[in-house]
């Protein structure tokens, strides 16, 4: 009778294990930042998806060099650090509406001022379906014209062409979504 009971509570904890567990706290699991990821995307596109949620190396070249990548296509840009609370709070903004719009818009963060490891944990904890550059020595300051904010949010148009940058956060997921159909829609 106990190798029942134990091999029950084997069962169950072998069944507790798979990918579509909740969390042991019981609370909803964090998005995964390639969830309902668009299949059949133009090149440039799938490049972003395929390296979502990575904190790449390069700086202010390897961004410029994606940005050309990507004319042809809107772009939405999110400066953020781990240290910025008001980059926390606008985070699952930036999370919804790069999977809501994978397949119009490419979104970029550019992760400046901060250390990998920190950063790293930031993205462990705010999965999102693009990938960031590391920009330590915030060099990519020069293509939002100098703004130093934090956040700061920059939209490209189709041409590649800067058209607005935004200074602050995002107080809500419906602000960030107007002003993606406004600049880069």
């Amino acid at each position: 009778m106990r190798w029942l009971v134990a091999l029950a509570m084997v069962a169950a904890a072998v069944a507790g294990c798979g990918e579509d567990a909740p969390p042991a706290g019981g609370g909803p699991s964090p998005p995964s930042a390639a969830a309902d990821a668009p299949r059949n995307l133009p090149p440039a596109l799938d490049g972003v998806q395929r390296d979502a949620n990575q904190l790449l190396d390069g700086g202010a070249d390897a961004f410029e060099r994606r940005l050309a990548e990507l004319e042809g296509h809107p772009v939405v840009v999110n400066k953020w650090a781990s240290w910025c609370a008001p980059c926390r709070a606008e985070f699952p903004f930036f999370q919804a509406q790069a999977q809501e719009r994978a397949g119009e818009v490419a979104f970029i963060g550019v992760n400046s001022g901060d250390n990998d490891a920190d950063a790293a944990s930031f993205l462990e904890e705010y999965p999102v379906p693009y990938p960031s550059y590391k920009d330590p020595e915030l060099e990519v300051a020069d293509v939002f014209n100098g703004v130093a904010a934090f956040p700061t949010t920059a939209f490209y148009d189709e041409r590649g062409e800067l058209v607005y940058v935004k200074q602050g956060g995002y107080a809500s997921e419906e602000l960030l979504a107007e002003d993606i159909e406004r600049y880069a829609g």
